[in-house]
């Protein structure tokens, strides 16, 4: 069938609506008619040319629910008009991660840059003037229908549930969320930095909130970002990180925070670095903002890491399990233990994708999403 869909050609590039051809899903594929997606700078960082793809051109989106069109045959679990929220990241739950309670780091994550599917990278079900188009994360939620591998959907059992506000548990959400409560494992009393408080940084906010942290401290140079925390459970709210780790060795005799997160968009070393000096003994600095592939080293002091037993962690979606944990979301935002509503700063028809990227990079959305008719 038809669709259109917002793809990259090159990189450096901005995205643009394009008419594709679609195929029908296979088995253990179902077809979604798209509701919303969400922005997220992962999506920025590869029209930036950030991070390398196997295939060009690529459709954009990897955050975003729907309702099933169509099921592929023998494809079990599924059936027409059922409600989806997808995962960025498949879960095959049978190889060695799956099977060891994380799902975040499933084999099948080795195929998320190569726009093909999970199961088969050199497989594609979007072509352009007859050429293959690459799915981001196997998903291309930047398109009106999509075809995608049951691994990365998760089925919403109240379809009375808004599925622009459940879009975002599938990337933002969850990573931010997770590393505050996963990663990081805050518990009451503690006292949290959050290093950037966008899309992911404030549910990061949230989610050390959630685990009873005493004290948040939200780092954001854009003001209305550090309002937005304020609101949503952080304590205080600073314009960088060094006065974010003053302000925390006064809550703790001297000592720094028990938990640094950062969630910067563009991640670079010395942000990790500056993180990292901001934490006590034995505390840890969770990473979970993405960078420049290229990018590498970072400016840390090894006697430090070594004498004050300080650890530095990497979270890839909040080292969640994505069958479970999104359930969960959506379980705790019925019961108001998780506010989605405020975080949709503003919203985009399909076409003006390159508009709430520009509003992403000037930092005046927490989250843009694109809404379908």
């Amino acid at each position: 069938m038809r669709t259109r869909g917002a793809v990259i050609t090159q990189a450096p590039g901005k995205f643009e609506v394009v008419d594709l051809e679609l195929d029908e899903p296979r088995r253990d594929e179902i077809m979604v008619r798209m509701a919303a997606s969400g922005l997220c700078h992962s999506d920025a960082h590869i029209a930036a040319g950030d991070h390398a793809v196997h295939n060009y051109p690529i459709c954009g989106g990897h955050e975003g629910a729907g309702v099933v069109e169509r099921v592929g045959p023998g494809t079990e679990g599924f059936t027409v008009g059922d409600h989806v929220v997808f995962s960025f990241l498949a879960a095959c739950g049978k190889c060695r991660w799956c099977a060891s309670g994380m799902q975040n780091l499933c084999d099948r994550g080795a195929a998320i840059m190569t726009g093909g599917r999970p199961d088969d990278p050199d497989s594609h079900r979007m072509l352009l003037d007859g050429a293959p188009v690459g799915q981001t994360c196997g998903l291309a939620t930047f398109s009106e229908y999509t075809t995608v591998h049951v691994d990365n959907a998760i089925k919403v059992q109240d379809k009375s549930l808004p599925l622009d506000r459940l879009c975002l548990l599938s990337c933002g959400v969850g990573t931010g969320w997770g590393a505050a409560v996963n990663s990081a494992r805050v518990y009451p009393g503690q006292t949290v930095i959050v290093m950037g408080t966008g899309g992911v940084g404030i549910n990061a906010v949230q989610g050390a909130a959630h685990a009873g942290a005493s004290r948040i401290i939200a780092v954001d140079p854009v003001a209305f970002k550090r309002e937005s925390a304020l609101r949503l459970g952080a304590t205080h709210a600073v314009a960088d990180v060094e006065e974010a780790a003053e302000l925390a060795r006064t809550f703790t005799n001297g000592q720094g925070a028990d938990a640094a997160i950062v969630t910067v968009g563009n991640t670079t070393g010395e942000h990790i670095a500056a993180a990292f000096s901001s934490i006590r003994k034995a505390g840890v600095c969770v990473v979970t903002g993405l960078g420049k592939m290229s990018d590498v080293g970072l400016p840390i002091s090894p006697l430090e890491l070594t004498l004050y037993q300080k650890s530095l962690v990497g979270s890839l979606f909040g080292a969640s399990n994505p069958t479970v944990d999104i359930p969960w979301m959506i379980d705790m935002y019925t019961a108001g233990k998780l506010e989605l509503d405020s975080l949709v700063t503003n919203t985009y028809t399909l076409d003006e994708v390159a508009k709430g990227f520009e509003d992403m990079e000037a930092g005046v959305n927490l989250r843009g999403v694109i809404v379908f008719d």
